[in-house]
């Protein structure tokens, strides 16, 4: 009996769709108008038999039949797309696709690619720095950077550096609220991490403070925090090793605080349950050297998958 399938033109459309949250930005991904966007989401509501979107003001907001229907759609896209590049013959052996947060990216890994590449440069690097965390096997990614505790399922993984939290400012705003080497926090505004929400939190609370600062202010990426705080805006609280750049350039100051260490750390993941490719192996090997060299802190620790998984 055959597959009763939707179009795959139409299924491709519509995970775009649904992922970006925008037709126009679905159009420029897959190289289309945004008339064949919206053709082709009309197509697939018409094989469905219900709407898949629905506009709230500007927003594009995902029906509860299309929430219900979008983790098979890219499941079996992601499946088709692993399928595809394992099978065929002029797949690229030489490629390693990389998952990474943004700002481990940008302040810690790019600056210290030229030396990888200096010892593999056959090897194509793919690095991608969207926040979702990828799912090993069903998406396109050898081995993934994660910031956490180290256990994920389906994955083992090996700690590159713990992190610790130390409060910064601008040099100015530093001298505007420090007296007598003291911190005047209601002078200060108080930068929030808000997807490390507690940070503050456990910090004020392992220097026995309570405080009242004058504003707060709340962003989504450590580098933004950190740039908020370069440009004045107030205390933002870095994460050691990452924010060592930018407090040896001069752009943010500690405050005399010692840095606090923390539970959470950045591990190389990679899909458990088979052997990962030499160039993958390549690469995590020369990434947990290099975290090594970095003289910071850390102790080697391997963390296989959870049993449950």
């Amino acid at each position: 009996m055959p597959l009763n399938l939707p179009p795959l033109a139409s299924l491709r459309i519509f995970e775009a769709a649904a992922r970006l949250g925008s037709y126009r930005e679905a159009a420029a991904e897959l190289n289309l108008t945004p008339s064949a966007i919206s053709h082709g989401i009309e197509t697939l509501q018409n094989w469905v038999g219900a709407p898949l979107f629905r506009r709230e003001g500007r927003r594009l907001v995902l029906t509860e039949t299309a929430e219900d229907f979008l983790p098979y759609v890219s499941e079996g896209l992601s499946l088709i797309a692993v399928g595809a590049r394992r099978v065929s013959p002029l797949e690229d052996d030489r490629r390693v696709s990389i998952s990474a947060p943004p700002t481990f990216a940008s302040q810690w890994l790019v600056p210290r690619l030229s030396r990888f590449q200096a010892r593999h440069p056959q090897v194509k690097l793919l690095i991608d720095t969207s926040h979702r965390q990828v799912v090993f096997p069903l998406e396109d990614v050898d081995l993934a950077i994660r910031m956490g505790e180290g256990r994920w399922a389906g994955t083992d993984s090996t700690l590159l550096f713990r992190e610790s939290l130390v409060p910064v400012a601008s040099p100015a705003h530093r001298r505007e609220i420090m007296r007598d080497g003291e911190v005047k926090w209601t002078e200060a505004s108080i930068i929030h991490l808000r997807t490390a929400s507690r940070d503050w939190e456990e910090w004020l609370a392992r220097q026995s403070l309570v405080i009242e600062p004058r504003g707060q202010l709340h962003v989504d990426m450590i580098s933004l925090a950190i740039d908020a705080a370069a440009a004045g805006l107030g205390i933002a609280l870095a994460r050691e090793p990452l924010c060592r750049g930018d407090i040896d350039a001069g752009r943010v100051e500690t405050l005399g605080f010692a840095p606090l260490p923390i539970k959470t750390g950045y591990w190389a993941a990679v899909p458990s349950g088979r052997e990962p490719r030499r160039d993958v192996k390549a690469f995590l090997s020369w990434v947990v050297a290099e975290a090594a060299a970095d003289g910071q802190p850390w102790q080697h620790e391997t963390v296989p998958k959870p049993k449950s998984a």
